[in-house]
Formats: structure tokens, C-alpha cells, sequence
């Protein structure tokens, strides 16, 4: 009896081992296309209701309901994001050439802004060297030769990622239909499969769902429209490059306590500074009044009581992540944090089930403990 144990329990382990090293060797195998594998599983999950929407409409046909989901994941997401990429290089590669050939110059505009300024404001600068005019030239000329050497290097390693890029989204796009096709009965082999009680893999498997619909719906979704509203006014104030502010103002906007202010005040700033006071106050007015509002007004909309995350654990997660990861770490890092609170709280909640049901034993072996 004891031999058929020890035997079974050597089975049990070497049966472990294998599924840990073939599951290992699988994820090395995908690991060079992960980005494309991690945003097929976030897409899919996103959309599960566009899905379920073509489904119930065309309930004999799986592969056509997916197919639509496609075609609409394609033009509302990748399509616009295409033109916004092609408007970003473009507006760029304009402010670099002008950077480049002196049509823009920082230290005049540094000037006219300093000569704007109240005496206490410049003496104040001046303590930090700001004033010094032909210092912050020579600066900008030396982080321009850095720019013009790395955005060289840059563009030889887009010229020579283009294929990789192009079948990497094809492979996202050829899981992604897989995924809202089958996406359920995958799920469910998945829970069936994790070693766990039926209550910890339901527990975390919808947590993993409501992260990351909470992270592209209340988080995302509302950086993309924090950073068009900014694009969008820029570009009324007619102020230089406003998709690339745009972008630059939505990236930063997924950041806690940072957000899209961090550059439209200073530019709001420098035009009062420099007599643009109709621009300027403008600016602030929309800045303060519509973009800052965004966040308060659609994110319990979209999100609701989904998830909780605090802001500080949402910023050390989400830096870390793009640290680790780069723009994969914006969704990444928050679902690790949120998967690491949810795991623990579900282990602080069992050990205090554990507690609860040892003081109760003892009280029922000891009742003058209990009074």
C-alpha cells in the first residue's frame, strides 16, 4: 500500500515538472511575439460585449459575428491610431526641421518670456541659472545634436522593424479572431485546468477581467480623450505640433497625479507671459473647465465600483511596468499589482477564515473562554 503511494506520488511530481517545463518552453517560444499575444487577450476581453452583440444577432454563425467584431475593433481602434502614429512622425519630423534650421528659437522665446516677467519672478529664476540666456542656447544645441543622432538611429530601427511590426499585427489580428470566437470555451478550459478551489479561480479570473477593462475603459480610453481635447485646443490657439502635444499630454495622463496639465499650464503660462492673454486665458479656462473635468466625469462612468486600485500603487505599477516592459507596461503593471492585491486578499481572507473557525473550535472545548 505504502509503495503504490510513494509511486503515485512520484508520478504526481515528475507529472508537475514536466507540465512547468512545457509550459516554460511554450512561453519562450511566444515570447518574441508577446506584445502581439498580450494585446489579443486584452482586445478580446475589451470587447467581449461587441461580441456577444454580433453573437446574439447572428446566432448560427461564429465565425462571421467574430469577423464584425474584428472589422470593429480594426476601424475604431488600429485605423485611428495609424493616422494618429503617421500625424505624430510628421509633426516631428516639422519641429525638429525647425528646431534644426533656427525657425524656432528657444532662447528668443526664452527671452521674450523672461522680459515678461515681474522682477521678483527673474530674480527668482536667476538663483537657478534660468536667465542666462546663451547658457540654455548652448544647452538646447547640445540635447539637438543628441536628438538628430538618436532620431537617426531611430529611423534605421524602424526602417529595419517594419516587417516585424506588420507581422506582429498580423498575428494579433489572426489570435484576435480566435479569441472572440472561442474566447469563452478557452476561458473555461483555463479555470477548469488551474489547480485551485472553484471559489479562488472564479475570484481571480474576474479580477483579471475587470483590471483589464478597467484599465482601457477608465484609464485609457480616458487619456485618449483627455490628450484629443488638448490636441484640440492647440491646434484652435494655433500652437505648434498639437497632435504630438496631444499625445504627449494623453501619455502623461495615464500617470496619477501628473496628467495632461503638466503641459498645457506652462504653455498657458508663456502666453500671458508674452501678451497672448486672450490665448492664455483661454487655455486655462479649457484646460481647468473641460480637460480636467474628463477624468472625474468619465471615468466613474465607464469604470463604476470595477476596481479600486489606489493612485499611488496605479503610478509605482504603471512606471514600473513601462521601466520593464515599455508601452506594454501601461496595462501590465497595474494587472500585475491588481492580481498581487487580489491574490493576497484572498490569502488574508482564508487566514482569517482559519482563525475565526479556530476560536470557535476553543470556545466549543472551552466555553468560560468565550464569556
Amino acid at each position: 500500500m505504502s509503495r503504490d503511494i510513494k509511486k503515485n506520488a512520484l508520478q504526481d511530481k515528475v507529472f508537475v515538472a514536466l507540465l512547468v517545463a512545457v509550459s516554460v518552453a511554450f512561453a519562450w517560444i511566444l515570447l518574441p511575439f508577446y506584445s502581439a499575444v498580450l494585446w489579443a487577450v486584452i482586445l478580446a476581453t475589451v470587447f467581449v460585449p461587441v461580441q456577444r452583440w454580433f453573437r446574439q444577432r447572428l446566432p448560427r454563425s461564429r465565425n462571421l459575428a467574430a469577423f464584425l467584431t474584428l472589422l470593429f475593433i480594426v476601424g475604431i481602434v488600429l485605423i485611428p491610431l495609424a493616422f494618429t502614429m503617421a500625424s505624430i512622425v510628421s509633426e516631428a519630423t516639422t519641429l525638429y526641421g525647425n528646431i534644426q534650421s533656427g525657425d524656432i528659437n528657444f532662447g528668443q522665446i526664452l527671452q521674450r518670456f523672461l522680459n515678461a516677467l515681474p522682477s521678483w519672478a527673474s530674480d527668482f529664476l536667476a538663483h537657478f541659472g534660468v536667465t542666462d540666456v546663451e547658457d540654455v542656447q548652448k544647452r538646447v544645441i547640445a540635447l539637438l545634436a543628441e536628438g538628430s543622432q538618436f532620431f537617426a538611429t531611430q529611423a534605421v530601427l524602424v526602417g529595419q522593424g517594419t516587417a516585424n511590426a506588420l507581422l506582429s499585427v498580423s498575428i494579433m489580428l489572426y489570435l484576435l479572431f480566435f479569441l472572440l470566437r472561442d474566447g469563452g470555451v478557452l476561458a473555461r478550459g483555463i479555470i477548469r485546468a488551474v489547480p485551485l478551489a472553484g471559489e479562488y479561480k472564479n475570484a481571480l479570473f474576474e479580477k483579471f477581467a475587470v483590471v483589464v477593462r478597467a484599465m482601457v475603459k477608465g484609464t485609457i480610453l480616458v487619456a485618449i480623450v483627455q490628450g484629443f481635447l488638448g490636441g484640440l485646443i492647440f491646434w484652435v490657439l494655433g500652437i505648434h505640433a498639437p497632435v504630438l502635444w496631444g499625445v504627449v499630454m494623453a501619455f502623461l495622463a495615464l500617470l496619477p497625479a501628473v496628467g495632461a496639465s503638466i503641459v498645457w499650464f506652462p504653455v498657458a503660462i508663456y502666453l500671458l507671459a508674452t501678451g497672448a492673454i486672450a490665448k492664455g486665458l483661454v487655455l486655462i479656462a479649457f484646460g481647468a473647465g473641460v480637460i480636467g473635468l474628463v477624468d472625474n466625469l468619465m471615468r466613474p462612468y465607464l469604470v463604476g465600483k470595477d476596481t479600486a486600485l489606489p493612485d499611488y500603487i496605479v503610478l509605482i505599477s504603471t512606471l514600473g511596468g513601462i521601466a520593464v516592459l515599455g508601452l506594454n507596461g501601461l496595462v501590465v503593471g497595474p494587472l500585475i499589482a491588481a492580481m498581487f492585491i487580489a491574490v493576497w486578499d484572498i490569502a488574508a481572507r482564508n487566514n482569517g477564515a482559519d482563525d475565526d473557525g479556530a476560536e470557535t473550535a476553543q470556545a466549543a472545548k472551552d466555553p468560560s473562554r468565550s464569556a
